[in-house]
């Protein structure tokens, strides 16, 4: 995978919009994947930045959800289809129709799980995928020993993670759901690029992990390390435990700049 180190989570926001808007200049209908969080937060300013002032053209642009509660009541201000609707799809000036997520609330959610899955397939794929990682390691909701083949499903939240979201619910973790539907790791390897984006010192270890340590299911976003175009996007601070990182700042400062990311 390739690794580019950048001064901090601005810089990092503003590369990752640019191949957003690269990829949207080749492909004008891209299926982009987006994750939630306050870690991608300056991709989607710095790429709603870039259409305000006429540098990318997202009209015909789809946007597709990394994962989703389940049982939270629609409409509720934070289910991640709620978030996704604020944070991306409306300041892209996309309408609601550009969008697809798991249905959170279905009465059968294996079947609302397996409905998502197919709908990826037949949307054409997801072009580009953005990721956040946890301290963990974890992608999307795929907590450490998820089977590195897995797809769309449910998964159950640690306690910790309900912990770490009750911020979200007025810091009443009794709000805050038990379960979600997340894209499984194999559903995650099937887009064509994936984006990992990750700052800050708490996320040095699994980002080292991730990148130079073995494939395994006890840091799930190791599975990066199968997929043919990924790239992961780590600020100084996150970059502090890479054993190669001069390597790894030599080789991005030499890439062709045709190449993009």
């Amino acid at each position: 995978m390739e690794v580019v180190i950048v001064p901090n989570a601005k810089a990092g926001g503003e590369l990752i919009a640019e191949a957003m808007a690269a990829l949207v200049r080749r492909k004008a209908d891209a299926l982009l994947g987006v994750a939630t969080g306050s870690t991608p937060l300056p991709v989607y300013e710095a790429l709603a930045a870039k259409v305000k002032a006429g540098e990318a053209d997202v009209s015909k642009v789809r946007i597709c959800q990394l994962d989703e509660y389940v049982g939270l009541p629609a409409g509720h201000p934070e289910s991640y289809r709620a978030v996704v609707l604020r944070e991306v799809v409306r300041p892209l000036g996309l309408s609601e129709a550009s969008f697809m997520g798991p249905d959170g609330s279905a009465d059968d959610i294996v079947a609302a799980c397996d409905a998502y899955d197919r709908a990826l397939a037949e949307a054409g794929g997801v072009d580009l995928q953005l990721l956040g990682i946890g301290t963990d390691g974890h992608i999307g909701f795929n907590e450490p020993c998820s089977s590195l083949a897995s797809r769309t499903r449910i998964k159950t939240l640690t306690h910790q993670t309900r912990v770490d979201n009750a911020r979200f619910f007025d810091d009443d973790i009794d709000q805050v759901p038990h379960h979600v539907i997340t894209q499984g790791i194999g559903t995650i390897l099937d887009a064509r690029h994936l984006v990992l984006l990750a700052t800050g010192e708490g996320k040095a270890e699994a980002v080292a992990q991730t990148v130079e340590g073995p494939l395994s299911a006890l840091v799930p976003a190791s599975a990066l390390q199968l997929h043919r175009h990924a790239t992961v996007v780590v600020d100084e601070a996150a970059a502090s435990k890479l054993k190669l990182a001069d390597y790894f700042r030599q080789t991005y400062a030499d890439k062709p700049a045709w190449q993009g990311l």
